[in-house]
């Protein structure tokens, strides 16, 4: 997912490329002359003062505060009443993008830069409210600021690039967009946001895609109409500067639910005992590569030699576990896969396990746990002791219909070595008193996709998982008062192994390397599972249990259909 190789370009290849930028941004859509020929004081509060001269719907010139002015191109649209403009400072690598009020001649700047963070590329932006000063006329005291009254929505968007995308707006920090065009619409992608209020039918957004191509999208929203005007600006993948003005229409997905208090319209970021980012253009930003370990294959091994931690009581996402199942306990079977391998097992107990694959002479015995989800389904996991990549099974075995399905997870990827990998494998059950079937068997499914459901694993411990594609899935964290906070996707995949009751798996990819996998039971509203990762303590099979809430659905199947 996270493997797009983006330069480390350093700040004089940002500059040179940034030359292009003089002229303005391009568009497909004819620009605006609601300017040309005017002026326009823009008085941003905490932030300088923009004095601007329109010569044409293509050059102005700019004063930044008591500064000389800069001749400059930019680009401008509008969208009712709301104008939108953006330009480049020239011979720097900062700019602006501007929204005003024709009507309330209230503004909103954004001042972004390159190379202000370790890595140049990635735009950053200051975000300041003020407005167009009226001579004669006393400053007004309203202001826009930040809402909540978005979060939660989502949106179909297509531009007059050709550009589609499907973009939630999920939490109050972060966006999820999934590129329908440009990456096959595939996974899902997340990018910290602004969302700010103009009125209650305008909006605007703006992502950064941290960690990603660093590239800053922004741009007003109409959600009745489903219409937009915006700027990117960003290097892709070829390191081609990207600055260009788009108009686009779309269609309204959905909403999914909000946990904030009522009445609370979200006009503050409520972080808890996380500090307030204070420095111009910071912000709070999910980096995971930067606080998870990267390891090596012989660092990983020492670390596991170490320890292997199973099932550990205490384990925080396992406060809402339903009881150890005795079901297997007893019994013995063979799990006969369609690729050809079969596993046999003796169940001992509830909690001890022997198990070989059908032809070899030794049985190797495991701890294992087991939970019931519905009568006749069972999940349970273990590790297969001596592989040599620390194999572990994350296993539903459906006794009632003889089906099973296998999470095979295996520890160590080409991009780090504390990173798991899966493979799903289906089959039959080979036990006393049930008949295989010949040709049925679970099947992959989307019939998740697009909803959102809470997770609580024990008191004070809540997420929200996202079903955001047919092969992703994005975890979000709330904040101290409800509201939805950091965010971040990895590969997925669902599988249906009755009506309601369906086996899915996370990977956290290019992050912690940890291998989610989950029972989830639609009418119990209660989740079973095993999560299977290596770090600096060593291996781990933890188990998880959480009760759940349906939290919305957004109705975007169609969009993955295949294409003529």
């Amino acid at each position: 997912m996270h493997r797009i190789k983006y330069t480390k370009l350093t700040p004089e290849q940002i500059g040179s490329r940034l030359s292009a930028a003089a002229n303005g941004p391009a568009s497909a859509s004819p620009l605006s002359e609601v300017f040309a020929g005017k002026s326009l004081k823009i008085v941003l509060d905490n932030g300088p003062v923009l004095t601007y001269r329109f010569t044409d719907r293509s050059r102005l010139s700019l004063a930044e505060g008591d500064a000389a002015a800069v001749q400059a191109g930019y680009g401008a649209l509008t969208l009712d009443r709301l104008v939108l403009f953006s330009h480049m400072v020239p011979r720097t690598q900062r700019g602006y993008t501007v929204v005003v009020d024709q009507e309330t001649n209230l503004a909103t700047a954004f001042e972004v830069w390159f190379s202000g963070y370790e890595d140049n590329r990635e735009v950053q932006r200051q975000v300041y409210h003020g407005y167009v000063e009226q001579a004669g006329t006393p400053a007004p005291s309203a202001r826009h600021g930040i809402t909540n009254r978005i979060e939660g929505k989502g949106f179909y968007w297509k531009q007059d690039t050709g550009v589609e995308t499907l973009e939630f707006y999920a939490t109050v920090l972060y966006s999820n967009f999934v590129e329908l065009t440009r990456f096959g619409g595939e996974l899902s992608f997340c990018a910290p946001s602004d969302y700010i209020k103009i009125s209650d039918d305008k909006y605007i957004y703006s992502r950064v895609e941290a960690e990603f191509s660093g590239t800053m999208t922004t741009y007003l929203l109409d959600p009745n109409r489903a219409e937009q005007i915006g700027v990117r600006l960003g290097f892709d993948d070829s390191d081609t500067l990207e600055y260009s003005m788009f108009r686009g229409h779309g269609e309204w997905v959905g909403q999914i639910a909000q946990f904030e208090p009522f009445g609370d319209a979200g006009t503050r970021i409520v972080l808890g005992n996380r500090p307030a980012p204070t420095t111009k253009g910071a912000r709070s930003v999910y980096r995971p590569l930067k606080t998870n370990a990267i390891m090596t294959k012989p660092q990983v091994e020492a670390a596991i030699a170490k320890n292997i931690t199973l099932f550990a009581a205490n384990n925080a996402m396992a406060g809402n576990k339903g009881p150890v199942s005795g079901f297997l306990a007893g019994k013995e079977l063979t799990l006969r896969y369609d690729n050809g391998q079969a596993y046999s097992y003796r169940f001992d107990d509830i909690q001890k396990l022997r198990w070989r694959r059908e032809g070899d002479g030794a049985w190797r015995e495991e701890r294992y746990e087991s939970w019931e989800s519905a009568p006749g389904v069972i999940m349970f996991g273990h590790l297969l002791s001596g592989a040599p990549d620390h194999d572990a099974f994350s296993i539903v075995v459906d006794v009632d219909h003889a089906l099973v399905t296998c999470l095979h997870g295996t520890m160590g990827t080409p991009y780090m070595a504390n990173e798991s990998a899966v493979t799903t494998m289906f089959g039959v059950v080979d036990m006393k008193g049930v008949t295989p079937p010949t040709y049925r068997r679970h099947q992959f499914t989307d019939e998740l996709v697009g909803r959102a459901m809470t997770w609580n694993y024990r008191p004070g411990l809540t997420s929200m998982h996202l079903y955001s594609t047919p092969h992703s899935l994005s975890w979000i964290i709330f904040l101290e008062n409800g509201a939805g906070g950091l965010e971040w996707s990895g590969p997925a995949s669902y599988v249906k192994i009755r009506d309601e009751i369906y086996l899915a798996y996370w990977l956290e990819e290019a992050c912690n390397g940890t291998l989610g996998t989950i029972l989830i039971n639609m009418r119990t509203m209660r989740n079973c599972g095993v999560d299977y990762g290596a770090g600096p303590n060593g291996l781990r099979l933890s188990t998880v249990g959480a009760h759940a809430r349906h939290a919305g659905r957004f109705n975007v199947l169609k969009y993955f259909s295949p294409k003529a």
